[in-house]
């Protein structure tokens, strides 16, 4: 029973990573209709970029790691300009851009290992402090900084959603695209601002994985996977559902493994989602009918 707090305390903290992944993820889907897996090429890029600004070029922590932000946030729309608006400009259909995101992940994760080699680089710097002791886990200040982050985070986002002018836009065009255009909304600026957001989370994300853990190529890879999981079980297209179903993941896999090896947590992670798709499809705050909530 002692370690039940810890893996609990864990699976908060895997699970809000899975959630900044999925409402990135979830943000762009809701314009685009279409699985955006180079997502999780953002989401590693972001990192490198913290590790550039901050390892090599200097950076105080705090500004280099908003830099690497909003530099993952333009490499998104620039990923949509060059790539997606000419394809949707020639009315392509959904497989093509699925191919084509697939292509933009595997392009980025080669750039990435020629860009900086294959070997594991880290954000983390001086002595190994002891963490807090609270409820029976352990928490480091690390933790404690990806946790009101990623909370910080996610509630901005479904706030801009909710309650400004541009996220209502947001949403109407995720609602009905062509609606949106009749009354004036400009749908590939909405595009372009989801592309934004959703990869500036990715980034973050990414950062703040990196700040515990090593930084490598291919570690977008099982990051959109996670991500699109939470999304799918927390309801396609549906912020609060990412956010919900990111925290889901993180707790099932950590409470799945108790007493079995950890090799076993993505496989939690897929069963669980089989056994939505079969007797849940539309997740948890999804409608039946299989239309999208923001």
């Amino acid at each position: 029973m002692s370690l039940l707090p810890q893996l609990v305390l864990n699976g908060v903290i895997a699970g809000s990573i899975y959630a900044l992944v999925a409402l990135g993820f979830t943000v762009i889907y809701g314009t685009v209709r279409f699985f955006h897996f180079a997502h999780g090429a953002v989401y590693a890029v972001g990192a490198y970029l913290a590790w550039l600004a901050v390892s090599r070029l200097g950076l105080p922590v705090l500004p280099g790691l908003f830099l690497a932000c909003l530099l993952a946030g333009a490499l998104g729309v620039l990923i949509d300009a060059a790539v997606y608006r000419p394809l949707r400009a020639r009315k392509a259909p959904n497989l093509v851009f699925l191919l084509a995101s697939f292509g933009i992940f595997v392009f980025l994760n080669n750039a990435l290992q020629l860009a900086f080699g294959a070997d594991i680089k880290s954000l983390r710097t001086g002595p190994v402090k002891e963490g807090h002791h609270v409820l029976g886990a352990v928490i480091s200040d690390i933790q404690i900084a990806i946790l009101i982050a990623s909370l910080i985070l996610a509630l901005a986002l479904i706030l801009f959603v909710k309650a400004t002018r541009l996220g209502k836009a947001i949403r109407a065009v995720a609602d009905d695209p062509i609606a949106a255009s009749i009354v004036g909304i400009h749908s590939e600026r909405i595009i372009r601002t989801s592309f934004f957001l959703g990869s500036v989370l990715a980034g973050a994300a990414g950062i703040l994985v990196s700040l515990e853990t090593n930084i490598e190529p291919t570690m977008g890879f099982n990051a959109i996977l996670k991500g699109i999981i939470a999304a799918v079980i927390g309801g396609i297209g549906s912020v609060p559902g990412a956010l919900v179903g990111g925290l889901f993941i993180g707790l099932a896999e950590n409470l799945g493994i108790w007493g079995i090896s950890a090799g076993w947590k993505d496989a939690i992670a897929f069963a669980i989602l089989v056994a939505f798709l079969l007797f849940r499809p539309a997740g948890i705050f999804g409608r039946e009918s299989g239309t999208r909530r923001t």
